[in-house]
C-alpha cells in the first residue's frame, strides 16, 4: 500500500510516475556538488537515476570530480537493480567526510553507464544544487535522492514509509 501522490503542477513531475526498476538517463542539467567550502564536482553529463517513490539521484562521471578528493570508504550495499555499491569518503583540505557518496564499479547490464559515475548524499554536503537550484535532501540515512521543485512525492525515507 503506498500514500496518494502529491498533486502536480506545471512543470513538476511526481515520483509515482517514476518506474520501476529505475530508469537511469544522462541528463544535460548542470549539478554541482560543494564540500568543506570548494566544489569538488561539477557536470553537464549526469546520469539521472528515478525509481517509484524515490526522488532523483544523480550520478557525477568521474572525470567530473575534482582530482584526489574521493577515497574508497569501508562497506558496501547491494541494489536489486544495479548491483553492489561501493562507498566514498571525500577528503578536502586535508578534513576527511566519511561516506559522502557511493557507486556501482561493476554495475549489472542494464546501468553499465554508471560504471564508477559517483552519488551524493545531499545530506551529507554543504550544498548540492541542480540548474542552480540548492536541492533539498531526502529523509532518512540510507537514501540518497535529490529534492528540486520541479519533484513532488510523498517520498520514500520520510517517517511511517518503510512498508511502501
Amino acid at each position: 500500500m503506498h500514500p496518494r501522490p502529491d498533486p502536480v503542477r506545471p512543470g513538476q513531475e511526481s515520483v509515482w510516475d517514476y518506474p520501476r526498476p529505475p530508469s537511469a538517463d544522462v541528463t544535460p542539467r548542470r549539478v554541482e556538488v560543494v564540500l568543506g567550502g570548494r566544489t569538488i564536482a561539477s557536470t553537464t553529463g549526469a546520469a539521472r537515476v528515478c525509481e517509484t517513490s524515490h526522488p532523483p539521484v544523480f550520478y557525477v562521471p568521474r572525470a567530473d570530480i575534482a582530482e584526489g578528493v574521493l577515497e574508497k570508504a569501508s562497506g558496501a550495499s547491494w541494489c536489486e537493480w544495479k548491483g553492489v555499491a561501493t562507498y566514498w569518503d571525500a577528503v578536502v583540505d586535508g578534513v576527511r567526510f566519511p561516506a559522502v557518496g557511493w557507486s556501482y564499479e561493476n554495475p549489472t547490464d542494464g546501468y553499465r553507464h554508471l560504471r564508477g559515475a559517483v552519488a551524493f548524499y545531499p545530506s551529507k554536503l554543504d550544498r548540492a544544487t541542480v540548474d542552480g537550484e540548492t536541492v533539498r535532501a531526502q529523509a532518512g540515512d540510507f537514501y540518497g535522492g535529490w529534492i528540486t521543485d520541479d519533484v513532488v512525492g510523498p517520498f520514500k525515507g520520510e517517517a511511517g514509509t518503510r512498508g511502501w
